[in-house]
């Protein structure tokens, strides 16, 4: 049995149950970014948002991500993409990874 949401309902849930895990707009790029994936993939993803906050963090720019990650190793965008799933946000410095 499944339930289907939209993207209010995912981002209202990470608001009131998980809200320092996501951004206001980084809980709306979640839902796109696995909602793009179910899309490529053809299958769809069950609604497991504790395994979400695990398997995915969002960066608000690169300082950010070189706190968790080495800066020599993962100098730019273009790296990270080649180590782990990498979605960009539209204002070109917020972004969320798998976590490797």
């Amino acid at each position: 049995m499944k339930t289907t949401i939209n993207r209010f309902e995912f981002a209202n849930w990470f608001a009131e149950q998980r809200p320092n895990n996501f951004s206001p707009t980084g809980r709306l790029e979640l839902y796109e970014m696995l909602t793009s994936y179910e899309e490529d993939t053809d299958e769809e993803i069950e609604f497991d948002p504790i395994a979400f906050c695990c398997e995915y963090t969002e960066y608000e720019d690169m300082e950010e991500f070189w706190l968790d990650y080495d800066r020599e190793d993962y100098p730019d965008e273009e790296s990270i993409m080649d180590a782990t799933f990498y979605w960009g946000f539209e204002n070109g410095e917020s972004f969320i990874i798998q976590q490797f």
